[in-house]
């Protein structure tokens, strides 16, 4: 268990997600076992041991966004509910604690919240989160609410400008030292195509953690597929994509039997694709800022449609790009995503995420990825000094 949290621990480094050493985890194994920041060690053991669940992750994240939108929340809010697909399936809303309200016993208030919820935002503390049956719950837990809290104060910074002392500065940090440049540099792929199984799991495997590694996935999020013309070798469904060895299964391409039951949700989309567009690869990740841009519609002021992300039927265009609505699995996003993308190569879902494909390989994919998140950003920042500098 210990080499568990020690392994998690690292993946928030990597991540770079948590400040330095203000990290910790606690397990219950046969004694309760934890590691990392010795205070927040102490206080993930203490709520711990008032809930029915296996693991706790509590720590300080590397921007201040979740503390920002608990500050600039009203007095009579406890919690933030921001707009992305991955708060409003995974997480629905997420609680925010002051340090006012923390009482007597801070676990137990705590602990309180967690019974209903994954993960809460703590004032002083950071983020906490549980994991009912393993520590890697409790991580992917704590990367979703990093992951909903960055889009949600990147969304209501551009839309109302700085509210709280240290905003300013915190932001200019942000921009020009925590972001760093995104490109597929360094990065090999093999040559497509790629007609033999171990070369296929191989390359799967490989541009999986490519896609974490520059941060264009969080947590265990995402999907990636590719097809050989008899077979789809798609990511399983809660896989993590940089740890997929033994995590991809083959379907057959005409659905003829049922062993695509582990595979991603996103399979029935993955295979309208390959249909539509006749390419090999696909890659599909959480980019934050073009989830961010995807959420911002020029057209929402009188709009009767109330629940965008699923009932909007506009097929809207940023940078060339086109932006779609649709639920996940079979839903929407099967239906909306195959007619779009064939021939820019990519589209994005509204607060959901990109979908990048390769006619041959996953190199033009990978790319196309990059390219996508880059323009947003750079749209998002040009929006932001046109606005408020």
């Amino acid at each position: 268990m210990l080499s568990q949290i020690q392994r998690y621990l690292d993946k928030l480094r990597s991540d770079r997600s948590v400040k330095p050493d203000v990290a910790a985890f606690a397990a219950q194994d046969d004694v309760m076992i934890s590691a990392g920041d010795p205070v927040l060690a102490g206080l993930a053991a203490d709520i711990l041991e008032k809930l029915n669940c296996l693991a706790m992750c509590a720590a300080s994240p590397a921007l201040p966004f979740a503390e920002f939108l608990l500050r600039r929340a009203a007095l009579d809010e406890h919690e933030i509910i921001p707009r992305d697909t991955e708060t409003r399936t995974f997480l629905h809303d997420i609680p925010i604690l002051r340090s006012s309200d923390l009482g007597a016993d801070p676990a137990l208030t705590i602990a309180g919240l967690l019974g209903s919820r994954k993960g809460i935002v703590v004032e002083g503390v950071g983020i906490v989160a549980s994991g009912a049956l393993t520590v890697e719950q409790a991580y992917i837990n704590w990367s979703s609410v990093f992951h909903s809290t960055f889009i949600k104060y990147l969304e209501d910074v551009l839309a109302d400008g700085f509210q709280l002392p240290g905003e300013a500065e915190a932001f200019d940090h942000f921009r020009n030292e925590w972001l760093l440049p995104l490109s597929s540099e360094g990065f090999e792929f093999s040559q497509g195509p790629i007609l033999d199984k171990a070369g296929i799991l191989s390359e799967i495997c490989r541009v999986g953690a490519y896609t974490v590694q520059r941060g264009l996935v969080d947590s265990f999020f995402g999907n990636i597929s590719y097809s050989n013309g008899d077979l789809i070798y798609i990511s399983q469904t809660a896989s993590s994509l940089d740890d997929l060895s033994g995590c991809i299964d083959p379907v057959p391409f005409e659905n003829s039997s049922t062993v695509g039951i582990t595979a991603s949700s996103e399979l029935v989309a993955h295979r309208s694709i390959f249909e539509t567009s006749g390419c090999r690869a696909i890659l599909h990740g959480h980019p934050r800022f073009a989830v961010v841009m995807s959420m911002l519609c020029g057209e929402r002021e009188g709009c009767p449609i109330k629940d965008c992300w699923r009932d909007c039927t506009k097929v809207r265009i940023i940078g060339g790009i086109p932006v779609v609505a649709g639920e996940i699995g079979a839903g929407g996003i099967a239906k909306n995503v195959p007619p779009v993308i064939s021939g820019p190569g990519r589209a994005i879902v509204y607060g959901h995420g990109v979908f990048a494909i390769g006619r041959t390989d996953f190199r033009e994919a990978f790319q196309a990825l990059v390219d996508v998140e880059n323009w947003c950003r750079e749209e998002y920042f040009r929006r932001f000094d046109v606005k408020f500098l």
